[in-house]
Protein backbone atom coordinates (compact mmCIF):
# COMPACT_ATOMS: atom_id res chain seq x y z
CA UNK A 1 0.00 0.00 0.00
CA UNK A 2 2.76 2.43 0.87
CA UNK A 3 4.57 1.78 -2.43
CA UNK A 4 1.41 2.52 -4.38
CA UNK A 5 0.82 5.70 -2.36
CA UNK A 6 4.36 6.93 -2.95
CA UNK A 7 4.13 6.10 -6.66
CA UNK A 8 0.84 8.00 -6.95
CA UNK A 9 2.13 11.03 -5.05
CA UNK A 10 5.40 11.06 -7.02
CA UNK A 11 3.44 10.81 -10.28
CA UNK A 12 1.04 13.59 -9.28
CA UNK A 13 3.82 15.96 -8.24
CA UNK A 14 5.83 15.55 -11.44
CA UNK A 15 2.81 15.30 -13.75
CA UNK A 16 1.43 18.52 -12.25
CA UNK A 17 4.69 20.29 -13.04
CA UNK A 18 4.62 18.94 -16.59
CA UNK A 19 0.94 19.83 -16.98
CA UNK A 20 1.75 23.43 -16.03
CA UNK A 21 4.89 23.64 -18.15
CA UNK A 22 3.43 21.91 -21.21
CA UNK A 23 1.23 24.77 -22.41
CA UNK A 24 4.10 27.22 -21.96
CA UNK A 25 6.31 25.00 -24.09
CA UNK A 26 3.70 24.25 -26.76
CA UNK A 27 1.96 27.61 -27.03
CA UNK A 28 4.76 30.08 -26.28
CA UNK A 29 8.15 28.48 -26.88
CA UNK A 30 7.66 26.04 -29.76
CA UNK A 31 6.35 28.65 -32.24
CA UNK A 32 9.27 30.95 -31.44
CA UNK A 33 12.26 28.64 -31.03
CA UNK A 34 11.13 25.25 -32.33
CA UNK A 35 10.10 21.99 -30.70
CA UNK A 36 13.59 20.69 -29.83
CA UNK A 37 14.79 23.92 -28.22
CA UNK A 38 11.49 24.30 -26.35
CA UNK A 39 11.76 20.75 -25.03
CA UNK A 40 15.34 21.41 -23.95
CA UNK A 41 14.17 24.52 -22.09
CA UNK A 42 11.48 22.53 -20.27
CA UNK A 43 13.68 19.53 -19.42
CA UNK A 44 15.72 21.07 -16.54
CA UNK A 45 12.53 22.21 -14.81
CA UNK A 46 11.06 18.73 -15.09
CA UNK A 47 14.30 17.23 -13.75
CA UNK A 48 14.11 19.55 -10.73
CA UNK A 49 10.50 18.45 -10.13
CA UNK A 50 11.58 14.81 -10.35
CA UNK A 51 14.44 15.21 -7.90
CA UNK A 52 12.35 17.11 -5.36
CA UNK A 53 9.39 14.73 -5.62
CA UNK A 54 11.58 11.61 -5.54
CA UNK A 55 13.26 12.81 -2.34
CA UNK A 56 10.12 14.12 -0.67
CA UNK A 57 7.47 11.45 -1.34
CA UNK A 58 9.01 8.43 0.47
CA UNK A 59 9.61 10.62 3.52
CA UNK A 60 6.03 11.89 3.43
CA UNK A 61 4.66 8.36 3.76
CA UNK A 62 7.48 7.05 5.97
CA UNK A 63 8.64 4.47 3.44
CA UNK A 64 12.06 2.92 3.78
CA UNK A 65 14.00 3.51 0.61
CA UNK A 66 15.12 0.06 -0.48
CA UNK A 67 16.36 -0.23 -4.04
CA UNK A 68 13.55 -2.64 -4.99
CA UNK A 69 10.94 -0.41 -3.37
CA UNK A 70 12.18 2.73 -5.10
CA UNK A 71 12.32 0.96 -8.47
CA UNK A 72 8.73 -0.18 -7.91
CA UNK A 73 7.73 3.39 -7.08
CA UNK A 74 9.36 4.70 -10.26
CA UNK A 75 7.85 2.04 -12.50
CA UNK A 76 4.42 2.44 -10.91
CA UNK A 77 4.60 6.20 -11.38
CA UNK A 78 5.70 5.70 -15.00
CA UNK A 79 2.67 3.49 -15.67
CA UNK A 80 0.38 6.17 -14.20
CA UNK A 81 2.18 8.87 -16.18
CA UNK A 82 1.85 7.04 -19.47
CA UNK A 83 -1.87 6.44 -18.92
CA UNK A 84 -2.41 10.09 -18.03
CA UNK A 85 -0.26 11.29 -20.93
CA UNK A 86 -2.27 9.25 -23.43
CA UNK A 87 -5.52 10.55 -21.96
CA UNK A 88 -4.38 14.18 -22.02
CA UNK A 89 -3.07 13.80 -25.57
CA UNK A 90 -6.36 12.37 -26.76
CA UNK A 91 -8.70 14.71 -24.90
CA UNK A 92 -6.83 18.02 -24.96
CA UNK A 93 -4.69 17.77 -28.07
CA UNK A 94 -6.83 15.47 -30.20
CA UNK A 95 -3.96 13.06 -30.85
CA UNK A 96 -4.49 9.34 -31.28
CA UNK A 97 -2.35 6.90 -29.33
CA UNK A 98 -0.54 6.05 -32.57
CA UNK A 99 0.25 9.73 -33.21
CA UNK A 100 1.53 10.13 -29.67
CA UNK A 101 3.85 7.12 -29.95
CA UNK A 102 5.04 8.30 -33.38
CA UNK A 103 6.23 11.56 -31.78
CA UNK A 104 8.80 9.52 -29.81
CA UNK A 105 10.67 9.02 -33.10
CA UNK A 106 11.34 12.77 -33.39
CA UNK A 107 14.32 14.56 -31.79
CA UNK A 108 12.07 16.16 -29.16
CA UNK A 109 10.51 12.74 -28.63
CA UNK A 110 13.94 11.29 -27.88
CA UNK A 111 14.46 13.98 -25.24
CA UNK A 112 11.05 13.14 -23.80
CA UNK A 113 11.84 9.41 -23.79
CA UNK A 114 15.08 10.11 -21.89
CA UNK A 115 13.09 12.16 -19.36
CA UNK A 116 10.65 9.26 -18.98
CA UNK A 117 13.53 6.87 -18.23
CA UNK A 118 14.91 9.31 -15.66
CA UNK A 119 11.42 9.72 -14.18
CA UNK A 120 11.18 5.96 -13.64
CA UNK A 121 14.70 5.68 -12.19
CA UNK A 122 14.81 8.89 -10.15
CA UNK A 123 13.34 7.52 -6.90
CA UNK A 124 16.02 4.80 -6.84
CA UNK A 125 18.81 7.18 -7.90
CA UNK A 126 17.97 10.03 -5.51
CA UNK A 127 17.35 7.83 -2.46
CA UNK A 128 20.43 5.61 -2.79
CA UNK A 129 22.31 7.60 -0.14
CA UNK A 130 19.60 7.12 2.48
CA UNK A 131 19.70 3.29 2.32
Amino acid sequence: MKLASVAAIYFLAVFSAGFLLGPIRVLLLEPRIGAVAATLCEAPLLLIAMVVAARWTPRLVGLTTSLAGMLAVGLGALALQQAADLLVGMLLRGLSAQQQFARLATPEGAIYAALLALFALMPAMINRTSR
